[in-house]
């Protein structure tokens, strides 16, 4: 495929023969112009072109976005060009998957600048694609070159493709022919690298069943041909009716599905089901990728039928495998990073996923989700680890200084520059730099920070020479980008730019299970510092904080357990006052709970922080650090809820 060759598909001839003689004085070959879906794909099927410009209204019942889920499914690259950015469009056109999106009307760099961040996203991913299957065949050599058992040679090859497929359970079994006899082996993930082995003995404890009558449930699982998916409404009406997989969904709490089945040389196809707790955990992508494991996983296969014991040519035994299965060949990358929610796993299998290659990250997520760590860990798991590692709150910069901080100065250059300085990407040359809240970079800055991660250089103010940088970009943000782009407030080529791999940072409030660790976690940090006895939370505090919103989330979490252990006077922490509860002990159940929004409670907690600090926002003392928030930020939120400074409503 000629990445060099372009489709326009535009309905509008004449702002399609305006972006054909763009594209023709850059050096690329137009193909073809389109002005439906029908005639693009014939123009596709005859000219195969390397990339697609692709209107969202065009002539015809079918649109933009109809034509964009075909180009899917070929593998072929496309970047819309619309007048259309309001928030409902721009949601509609990202679950495409959208290599690009320019607004009309455009400049002509508008154009150049969003092919060029199409085609560096594209060849990233392909690079990526590439890399991934040799280090999955390599790993697979080695998983089969081991003396484990079969079952944990399983096992291993799970983990192996967990950062790629994630799953909270997989089950692996040959289709079932008759109900004589019984074979599927699961593994449920209890921890970043721990696993709970469920062989045929173990289902039959957990879910209560005999044999038989798994047998029975295995026969009525609809086996799919090839791999497919299922969200959480899909994977309800699949399993309407008695199966394993009903079975595994009901006892496990699965919300979604990935069916792959593999064809082996000896007539039978051997499954991989992967489930997830996430609704929406499995997307068209993993079936790209499942295309792409096809022939490593059959080979790997068809290697276990011959692997002593292996139930998958022979009829299985009364094994009993080892419940729990926890790697130590290596540390554990996330030790520090508490918790073990499906959720957090999902964050870390993300960080390894990506960690190894040079794509930029963008970490989204609100104040005090943890963003920094993440960042940390990808960079210190990356081939650039003994390499600078620069970190900028964007937030933090004033306007006048944001081009001198990142990009530096020559002496003399303005008013104050007595001596040259070395701005922060020439600091992280050959590293990473870690663009904390992106967000918050004023429009003129945003193009800036663009040209120099297209062109790969910089110049200090008041400078001469060009620099080149070599510098991976990790960014992180607490605000909605999608909507800012659609408000104008954040550049669209520059949101391309940086989002090549999203990571979601999820809210303390979606990861409560881990409250009670991250609680007993800084109690012990806390009262170590303090040199105070402590030794532990009451279950009834503990009860009353999973109940907790945590608008501030972990950040606000640590704050809480660090003041408590100041103020208590006992050895057990036996109440806790929250800032929405003015003053109530969240030991002391109320007598009826009142379900509030989440803006209601956002609203409320930045009143109750501003009457107990009455109203002083900035400096010691004041609501933005009682809240650990920047000022700008709490200003920002006030003007947003309608509070006023003397916080009134």
């Amino acid at each position: 495929m000629n990445r060099k060759k372009i489709l326009v598909v535009e309905d509008e001839f004449i702002i399609a023969d305006v972006l054909s003689n763009i594209l023709k004085t850059a050096g690329y070959d137009v193909c073809g112009i389109a002005d439906s879906v029908p005639e693009a794909l014939e123009m596709i099927d005859e000219f195969a072109p390397g990339f697609v410009l692709l209107d969202i209204y065009l002539k015809g019942k079918l649109t933009g976005i109809d034509l964009a889920h075909r180009l899917t499914e070929m593998n072929t690259p496309f970047i819309y060009i619309s007048a259309n950015s309001n928030q409902k469009v721009l949601e509609a056109a990202k679950i495409t998957n959208p290599y690009g999106f320019v607004i009309k009307p455009f400049r002509e760099k508008d154009v150049l600048i969003a092919l060029d961040i199409a085609m560096y996203r594209y060849e990233n991913q392909l690079e990526n694609g590439l890399r991934q299957i040799a280090v999955l065949q390599k790993k697979a050599a080695e998983i089969l070159a081991s003396t484990i058992g079969w079952e944990h040679k399983i096992l291993q090859m799970g983990k192996t493709l967990q950062p790629y497929i994630p799953f909270e359970f997989l089950s692996v079994g040959m289709k079932q022919e008759d109900t004589g006899s019984f074979y599927e082996i699961g593994f449920s993930r209890i921890g970043f690298d721990e696993y709970q082995l469920i062989g045929g003995t173990e289902l039959m404890i957990v879910t209560n069943h005999k044999q038989h009558e798994l047998a029975k449930l295995k026969a009525n699982d609809l086996t799919d041909l090839i791999a497919t998916w299922y969200d959480e409404n899909e994977l309800e009406v699949l399993l309407k009716k008695p199966s394993l997989k009903k079975l595994f969904a009901d006892t496990y709490n699965l919300k979604s599905h990935l069916s792959m089945p593999i064809s082996l040389s000896n007539g039978k196809v051997c499954y991989f089901n992967f489930y997830s707790r996430r609704p929406d955990a499995y997307q068209a992508d993993h079936l790209v990728l499942c295309n792409r494991l096809q022939l490593m996983l059959t080979s790997f296969m068809e290697s276990m039928q011959h692997a002593p014991n292996s139930p998958l040519i022979n009829k299985p035994g009364n094994y009993t495998p080892n419940p729990q299965v926890k790697t130590t060949e290596q540390p554990n990358p996330f030790s520090g990073i508490i918790g073990s929610s499906h959720l957090l796993l999902t964050v870390f299998d993300n960080v390894v996923q990506v960690s190894k290659s040079n794509s930029s990250v963008l970490i989204l997520g609100e104040s005090g989700t943890g963003k920094e760590k993440i960042a940390e860990r990808i960079h210190s798991l990356s081939l650039r680890k003994d390499k600078p590692f620069i970190r900028i709150n964007c937030a933090a910069l004033p306007t006048s200084l944001i081009d001198s901080e990142l990009f530096g100065h020559e002496k003399g250059a303005f008013t104050g520059a007595h001596e040259r300085k070395i701005g922060r990407f020439e600091q992280a040359h050959t590293g990473t730099i870690f663009l904390d809240e992106i967000g918050e970079l004023p429009l003129e800055s945003q193009s800036k920070l663009l040209r120099v991660l297209q062109e790969k250089e910089i110049e200090r103010i008041g400078g001469r020479v060009t620099i080149k940088t070599d510098v991976r970009i990790i960014a992180a943000t607490n605000r909605n980008l999608d909507k800012e782009v659609a408000e104008g407030r954040f550049r669209l080529d520059l949101f391309y730019r940086i989002n090549v791999f999203p990571i979601l940072m999820p809210p303390l409030r979606e990861r409560k299970e881990d409250i009670a660790d991250l609680a007993r976690h800084f109690l012990n940090i806390y009262a170590r510092k303090t040199g105070k006895t402590v030794r532990g939370i009451s279950p009834q505090v503990l009860e009353s904080m999973k109940r907790y919103h945590w608008p501030g989330n972990i950040r606000e979490l640590e704050n809480l357990i660090e003041r408590n252990v100041l103020l208590t006077r006992d050895d057990m922490i036996n109440s806790m006052v929250l800032p929405t509860q003015l003053e109530q002990p969240i030991a002391v159940m109320p007598a009826e709970t009142v379900v509030t929004t989440m803006v209601e409670g956002e609203r409320a907690h930045i009143l109750a922080a501003l009457k107990k600090c009455n109203g002083k926002i900035w400096g010691e003392g004041g609501a933005a650090g009682l809240l650990n928030i920047p000022p700008t930020t709490l200003n920002s939120k006030m003007k947003k809820l309608g509070i006023r400074k003397d916080f009134g409503t």
